[in-house]
């Protein structure tokens, strides 16, 4: 079992009695302790020099206890007692030692002695530390609850620019440094303030601000909401300049379709289809959307391919179709992920061919069309610990899982393929236990669409938490082994512990 143990250590002398949280478990001796780790996973252990306790610390950890109550355990020793100054002893703890202070031995860890941060740290041990727990993020205003958001806009008479963020978003973590240095830089004239809005008991913030992605800026003066800030690439400078003098964001000029553009690349209808394969016995076709990130990153080394092989008086030609406009031939083909590179010979669907992205490599394929090489086995098609499932046996088989995480996800996603092995390391961890089921679905399959549109999932990867087949929570963790790991073993914790207080 995977434990991790914290000692912290109070040398301060205590002063008034106090009644001890229940949530804190007391342990008299060595075996109470080798006890409580071999059962309890992610265990916070108290040293205190003696049985009395008005120490701010100690109230701080019984109120870490209540929020982490069956996801983590405090434990408490008292070093004052015959028995607790035993098992002090034998793990050479001493809280009046001057070199083994609280903040000493949270410091060891890099974190803040704060409720926000020990109940992440209990939660995810392994995890990152809360930005508001970075020494130079203090100029920033981290708001925790919606309650403190709109505490914070009554009251603030300065203009606010407030970056509503989620903590795995690579984009926020980049701008996190800028964005405290633009506060420390504007301090005292403007506010910046941060807000982890992911967790799903925020969607109607998300709503109400219009929230699409992370990181998103919002702008307020005198509480109200005036408008975006989206300049993500922008330095600590440019968001102290735009601070100044707040404009809205320009209106995007429509970009102007790729087919209307002087372009040498053939652009495919519906109508003319069929018409030009019969014309051209070598086609190279790529199937995209405009605002596909691939297809733009991919379209220049197309073009040039295309002007090439236009100039050397190729056999092979290359063609593009708008599957979003010309939705009847994405539906023959069976579109459903862009780019889609396809070599028709003679009018035949002969190959896909998805490692073609760059002009040499489309230059290349065309002077000598061939099979491309085997497909890689795909994440379904290897054996695991991980169920794939779909709307035909998604509810059937979760109602009779007391835990199962799914993951959402859709084959392309790079944020995706990042997730699967410590997805499916997490999975062969737990697959001899028949109430715990670490489930996959692919978005991008058939019916599994609607199956994720019920399940509201809105971006890959989503990963939700079923007990029993019935939604309990949005699992907002990190996306590392450790963290699927812990999530569930919490989990297991907290039945172990529901079933001692039964006895």
């Amino acid at each position: 079992m995977y434990i991790f143990v914290l000692l912290v250590c109070l040398a301060s002398v205590l002063q008034a009695a106090v009644k001890v949280s229940p949530l804190i478990e007391k342990v008299s001796d060595h075996k109470d302790l080798k006890k409580l780790l071999r059962t309890r996973s992610n265990v916070l252990v108290l040293y205190t020099k003696s049985a009395t306790s008005g120490d701010s610390k100690f109230k701080l950890l019984s109120d870490v206890a209540q929020v982490v109550k069956g996801q983590g355990t405090i434990a408490w020793v008292n070093c004052g007692d015959s028995e607790g100054r035993k098992l002090c002893k034998k793990v050479k703890v001493d809280p009046s030692s001057k070199s083994g202070g609280y903040a000493k031995c949270l410091d060891s860890l890099s974190r803040a002695p704060s409720l926000q941060s020990m109940v992440a740290f209990l939660k995810d041990p392994t995890g990152a530390p809360l930005w508001e727990e970075n020494p130079e993020a203090k100029d920033i205003v981290h708001v925790e609850t919606e309650k403190d958001f709109r505490k914070l806009l009554k009251r603030e008479e300065r203009p606010i620019l407030m970056m509503l963020y989620a903590p795995w978003c690579g984009v926020c973590k980049r701008m996190q440094p800028v964005f405290q240095q633009a506060a420390t830089e504007t301090k005292g004239k403007f506010v910046l303030a941060g807000m982890n809005v992911h967790p799903a008991e925020f969607d109607g913030l998300k709503q109400e601000y219009n929230v699409k992605g992370y990181p998103t800026f919002c702008y307020f003066e005198k509480g109200k909401f005036r408008h975006h800030y989206e300049n993500y690439g922008g330095t600590a400078k440019d968001i102290t300049d735009w601070m100044k003098n707040p404009q809205p964001p320009q209106p995007k000029v429509p970009e102007v379709q790729w087919s209307e553009t002087d372009s040498p690349v053939f652009h495919l209808t519906d109508d003319s289809f069929d018409g030009f394969l019969a014309e051209h016995p070598s086609v190279l076709i790529m199937f995209y959307a405009p605002w596909c990130g691939h297809c733009k990153k991919m379209k220049p080394e197309y073009e040039e391919a295309a002007e090439y092989l236009k100039d050397t008086n190729s056999p092979g030609v290359l063609a593009a179709v708008d599957t979003t406009i010309h939705k009847a031939v994405g539906d023959r083909f069976k579109i459903s992920g862009f780019p889609t590179v396809k070599y028709f010979e003679k009018g035949e669907d002969k190959f896909t061919l998805p490692h073609l992205r760059s002009k040499d490599k489309i230059i290349e394929y065309l002077q000598n069309p061939q099979a491309p090489p085997p497909p890689e086995q795909s994440w379904e098609d290897k054996p695991s610990g991980v169920s794939h499932l779909g709307m035909e046996d998604f509810r059937e088989v979760l109602k009779k899982k007391k835990h199962a995480l799914v993951m959402f996800y859709a084959p392309w996603c790079p944020h995706c393929k990042n997730a699967v092995p410590h997805f499916t390391t997490a999975a062969d961890l737990f697959k001899e236990d028949r109430k715990i089921a670490y489930v996959a679905v692919d978005c991008t399959k058939g019916q599994n669409q609607e199956l994720c549109k019920q399940e509201s999932v809105e971006g890959y990867p989503t990963f939700n938490y079923y007990n029993y087949g019935k939604f309990a929570e949005k699992y907002n963790g990190d996306r590392g082994e450790a963290g699927f790991i812990g999530f569930m073993r919490s989990l297991r914790g907290r039945d172990q512990g529901k079933r001692k207080e039964e006895l």
